[in-house]
């Protein structure tokens, strides 16, 4: 049996490799560019895992190495527009996070609404970063690294959809809750069938 494959993240901690999100990803790419096809997409990602394997003695990769590859061999197979389509996307997902931050007030509290644009000292911003929410999740709830990326990135694509670059914590919070909720409901519920 070969030994499973580790992905270094962005930010520095490491995952197993999954192969469905590769999938997931050159899926999300065709249909970027207008020709969705879950079928190419898993021909694809076999040949971007068979390579992974092939060439890592060290069984180590960085998930920058990984979208690039998707990318080469997207131009390669013909899908220039899927490959544009997925980097596009990820500028605009950086650009997200880096206008995004979370205001560290509880806006249920109404009077704090007023400290937002009267107050000499507003309350303090912290920049977005899904990774706080992995920490939280794993620290304090003993959620498994790879449920709480799960959990971390619903909650990034539903503040993302909503548009918002000033985000309460309290929000942030019940994102979390409702979609850690969610997950594990999901995990149960397949367990048990």
């Amino acid at each position: 049996m070969r030994k499973q494959l580790q992905v270094t993240k962005s930010d520095g901690t490491t995952e197993e490799y999954i192969h469905t999100k590769v999938v997931g990803t050159i899926n999300n790419a065709l249909s970027g560019a207008g020709e969705p096809d879950m079928a190419m997409a898993e021909d694809l990602a076999e040949v971007v895992t068979y390579y992974l394997y092939r060439r890592q003695e060290s069984r180590q990769t960085s998930s920058s190495e990984i979208f690039s590859m998707i990318k080469a061999v997207l131009v390669s197979t013909g899908f220039e527009d899927a490959a544009l389509a997925l980097g596009e996307h990820a500028i605009e997902r950086r650009l997200k996070r880096a206008r995004t931050e979370v205001l560290a007030v509880d806006v249920r509290d109404f009077s704090d609404v007023e400290r937002l644009y009267r107050t000499p000292r507003p309350p303090e911003r912290v920049p977005w970063d899904k990774s706080r929410i992995i920490d939280e999740l794993t620290d304090e709830s003993g959620l498994s690294r790879q449920t709480a990326r799960v959990v971390a990135a619903m909650v990034e694509e539903r503040i993302f959809s909503m548009g918002m670059t000033l985000v309460p914590q309290s929000l942030v919070k019940q994102l979390v809750l409702g979609e850690a909720a969610a997950i594990l409901r999901a995990q149960q519920e397949l367990q048990t069938a």
